[in-house]
Parts: C-alpha cells; sequence; structure tokens
C-alpha cells in the first residue's frame, strides 16, 4: 500500500514517493491558490471519487490541518453543505445551518445523552416548529434543543487532531503553507493514516516538505522534560549556542 509506505517515510522524515498511477491508493495534486484546493476539494468529494471508486459521499472525509482560511474546516464544511446537501430548512446556530441529511460531530462529551466528542452522526430530522434536531448516531437517534446546538458542528471537514482515533475509506487533505502553523510531520502522519483505501493530498510540495522537516512539537515536548530536570538550563544553553 502506498499509504503505508507514505506514512513510513513521512515518519522518518523522508518526502514521499508522490508519482500518481493507475493501480495507486496514494496520490498528491499540485495547486498553490488555496480558493482552487478548495473548489476542488468539492469537486473530488462531489463529482471524482464516487464516481472512480463507486463509493457514497459518506465514505469520504476531508481533513485538514486547521479551522480557519480557505481550506480550514469551517469554510469547507459550509462549501460542502452547498454543494452535498443545499437546503432552505434548517436550524441556525453558532454560524451553521444545521439541515436534514447533514453529516455532523458531536464536540463534547454529553454523558446525558450518551454521545462523545468526536462521534458521528447524521441529521435525521429537522422541526423548525419545536426548534430542535434528531441526529442519528449509528441509529441511536439523539434529539438535540436550538439551545444545545452549540455542542455540534458540520463535519463534511474536520480537523486532523480531531479525526485521531478514527479511519475512513477515502481521506482528501488539503496541504498548503498558508496552514504553515500547524504543518507538522506527526500531523500530517496522523491525516495521511486515517485513509483505508484511497488519500488525496492538493497542495503544494513546499508545504508537505516543511511539514515533514517541522517536529516542532516532539522538539517543545523534549525541551520541556529536560528543563524539569537538573541542570537542563545548562543543557538547553549549550545546545542553543
Amino acid at each position: 500500500s502506498r499509504i503505508v509506505m507514505s506514512a513510513h517515510a513521512i515518519n522518518q522524515g523522508k518526502f514521499p514517493d508522490t508519482s500518481n498511477g493507475k493501480k495507486t491508493d496514494f496520490f498528491f495534486m499540485e495547486q498553490e491558490d488555496p480558493a482552487k484546493v478548495a473548489a476542488e476539494i468539492v469537486n473530488l468529494v462531489r463529482n471524482r471519487l464516487p464516481t472512480a471508486y463507486q463509493q457514497p459521499v459518506n465514505q469520504i472525509q476531508v481533513l485538514t490541518p486547521m479551522q480557519r482560511g480557505v481550506v480550514g474546516a469551517a469554510n469547507l464544511n459550509l462549501e460542502l453543505q452547498k454543494a452535498l446537501n443545499p437546503s432552505t430548512i434548517g436550524l441556525n446556530r453558532e454560524g451553521y445551518a444545521f439541515h436534514e441529511g447533514d453529516r455532523v460531530m458531536q464536540l463534547r462529551n454529553n454523558y446525558d445523552k450518551d454521545v462523545f466528542n468526536g462521534d458521528l452522526g447524521y441529521v435525521e430530522a429537522v422541526d423548525t416548529e419545536a426548534r430542535t434536531l434528531l441526529v442519528n448516531f449509528e441509529e441511536r437517534l439523539v434529539e438535540y434543543e436550538i439551545s444545545e446546538l452549540d455542542e455540534l458542528t458540520l463535519a463534511y471537514a474536520t480537523t486532523i487532531h480531531k479525526s485521531q482515533g478514527s479511519e475512513y475509506p477515502i481521506v482528501v487533505m488539503p496541504v498548503l503553507m498558508s496552514h504553515y502553523v500547524m504543518l507538522q510531520r506527526n500531523l500530517i502522519y496522523t491525516g495521511i493514516t486515517r485513509a483505508k483505501k484511497i488519500c488525496i493530498l492538493i497542495g503544494t510540495k513546499k508545504a508537505l516538505a516543511f511539514a515533514i522537516r517541522n517536529m516542532s512539537v516532539l522538539k517543545r515536548n523534549t525541551l520541556l522534560k529536560e528543563r524539569r530536570q537538573p541542570g537542563a538550563s545548562s543543557i538547553y544553553a549549550c545546545c542553543e549556542s
């Protein structure tokens, strides 16, 4: 599997093979304009991938390094909702309109409802008069009042961080310098390894190379541990000079 090989290469600090071929399961699409990347992600999810792989849209997950920006999760969710599930009937909360059929994610643990941070579901029904939503979490129906909708977000796209511990048949992931503050080796590795069958990166090789070189989280954690140890300050000063 090229997904596995690419993930191993990245984990070792090496640039993966990005030569696309008919039989590969790992693709790299070059595009540096964030607006064009966002448009291509919508095209991939709505048209190209369901046609090419005979997979329903709900088998495709968009993962992105950040919430903000043109290719951040917030904007991609709005664009994907517009393309995949347009509707004038919904409940508005926290900048989103939730429509019947929308893919949604629970944002925090709710023990009363027995739903937990990261759980994925689909809006089964919208009652605009009672101002409630019914969400289907793997065949279990959970009702939300409008005051509780801040516990939900659209989940056509989500951050790589939120995807930890999950797997998806097809993953589409933007990799652009506009997200440079979050471009880190471990994050890209996590994103790629969420894909079971197909992984598509779309962005620039410069951004991917930057991420592979950037181990700042690992370095920062190591330095914090060192600083807690006796004589750590002198070790740190020596290494920094």
